[in-house]
């Protein structure tokens, strides 16, 4: 695992690796040189499995709205969270994962220590002023050995990353377009978040943050 921002090398580019907490890292910039096939392949998704606002168990809609691509999709409502292969509202299979997205993801956990990640999900989430998510642990997958690689697209956001108790203080850092956050190990199931982003427009992206999260689920 790399130091507090050293500096790697991926492809031809220069990228800093900020180091969080023991298995976790932020690649800054690492997605930059592909942001705008990956928003791309967004859209062309968004286009098969249009982004809702899913509830969740309470009853209560989330503030950030979601689609899926991959072998199976996260999904939430009053029944709870887990994945599902096909898309309820649809009733069709997810959209496959991109090449674009497989490649970056298998690229960015490499660089982050994590050699031989192959994702089979990705968790699509758009925020727009005033989305978040509150602290919660990535605990629906079957295996917990697989990292967890998240790309940052369009507006900066404030990233919340505690400890393994969600009382554990968390410690905020800036994810600005094109970083990578990859967790694992020892931080694995660290309690995490985004705070309410804040407007702004994106050249890419517009009045919008989109989030790609990969995922070993199944």
């Amino acid at each position: 695992m790399p130091d507090l921002f050293d500096a790697i090398r991926s492809d031809h580019s220069e990228i800093i690796a900020e180091t969080i907490a023991d298995g976790a890292v932020i690649l800054h910039g690492f997605a930059l040189d592909v942001a705008a096939e990956l928003l791309a392949a967004v859209d062309a998704i968004a286009a098969q499995a249009p982004f809702r606002h899913m509830l969740v168990p309470s009853g209560h809609s989330m503030s950030v709205a979601i689609t899926n691509c991959g072998s199976a999709g996260w999904v939430s409502d009053r029944k709870g969270y887990r994945y599902d292969r096909i898309d309820p509202d649809s009733g069709r299979p997810w959209p496959s994962l991109p090449a674009c997205f497989l490649d970056l993801a298998l690229r960015a956990a490499d660089a982050a220590g994590y050699g031989g990640f192959v994702p089979d999900a990705c968790l699509i989430n758009c925020y727009v002023p005033g989305a978040r998510v509150s602290l919660h642990q990535d605990k629906n997958e079957r295996d917990f050995s697989a990292p967890i690689v998240s790309v940052s697209l369009g507006l900066p956001a404030t990233f919340l990353f505690g400890g393994l108790r969600r009382t554990d203080r968390a410690a905020r850092f800036r994810l600005s377009h094109g970083d990578v956050a990859v967790w694992g190990a020892a931080s694995r199931m660290a309690f995490h978040g985004i705070a309410p982003l804040k407007p702004g427009a994106h050249v890419l992206a517009g009045e919008r943050r989109i989030n790609l999260t990969f995922r070993k689920a199944i």
